[in-house]
């Protein structure tokens, strides 16, 4: 009896020994064993310095509530950065005291400063991330720089007005906003060895999409851009590339926005 039990738990061991090996993969004599793959860390977002200002804050606070959350700005980094900039800074002395009104005003040479609704409404478009690096066509006064600077400390300027973009340039470093490149060039082509970007803001109205700022765009990336005559109204168009590279376009408002020119003066 006792032998007959001891060659039924041999037998059962040999059947379990059996199965355990049908469910092993076949070994590969030589090749270790490869360790699983370790989930890459998200790198921390980057820290810069943004200057604050006391003056006129309550202007600021009264024009982003009645004129871009009453509207269709909701985008609470774009409407903190439209808080944070002085807007009074960027306008000529002898329109200072209309700085946060609702519309464009002028600033010498042809060339306007933007609507607040309308540079909040762009900024949202962009749907930047800190440390994304955009390009801007356009640097007028450098508001609209600026308020891309609360957003993420890589923006480059380009300004085809000499007298103007010098100008923007010294602002915006007198004011802290220190992160911000500019230079004086025509925007047509972008700025190629700064890129590519993540997202590209126009700010002049342009015939059709100059095909170098496409190029220069991220797989991933957004453009907004004004389309259209000059003189005329134009389409605000929001251009997206996918990751393979396709480019969509959607018309987003009407606008009005100063010819992009061609020609450094």
């Amino acid at each position: 009896m006792r032998q007959w039990i001891a060659g039924m738990l041999a037998v059962a061991g040999l059947l379990a020994l059996g199965a355990w090996l049908v469910g092993r993969a076949p070994a590969q004599p030589g090749v270790a064993a490869e360790p699983p793959p370790q989930k890459e860390e998200a790198a921390p977002p980057p820290k810069w310095n943004r200057p604050r200002f006391e003056a006129r804050a309550d202007e600021r606070r009264d024009m982003v509530r009645t004129q871009l959350e009453r509207r269709d700005v909701s985008d609470r980094a774009a409407l903190d950065a439209m808080r944070a900039v002085p807007r009074h800074e960027f306008v000529p002395d002898g329109l200072a005291r209309r700085a946060y009104d609702d519309c464009p005003l002028p600033i010498g040479r042809g060339q306007t400063i933007s609507q607040p609704y309308i540079v909040g409404y762009m900024t949202q478009a962009l749907g930047l991330k800190a440390g994304n690096k955009v390009l801007e066509i356009g640097t007028g006064s450098g508001y609209q720089a600026a308020v891309l600077a609360e957003l993420t400390p890589h923006v480059y300027s380009i300004e085809i007005v000499k007298a103007l973009g010098d100008a923007a340039k010294a602002r915006l470093e007198k004011l802290g906003y220190k992160t911000v490149e500019c230079k004086v060039a025509d925007g047509y082509h972008g700025w190629a060895e700064k890129g590519p970007f993540d997202a590209v803001i126009v700010t002049c109205a342009a015939g059709s999409v100059p095909p170098p700022l496409l190029k220069q765009l991220k797989p991933g990336g957004r453009m907004c851009i004004p389309v259209g005559p000059p003189g005329l109204g134009q389409d605000l168009i929001l251009i997206t590339k996918d990751s393979e590279g396709r480019v969509r376009s959607r018309s987003l408002m009407g606008v009005v926005f100063v010819p992009l020119t061609r020609e450094v003066r």
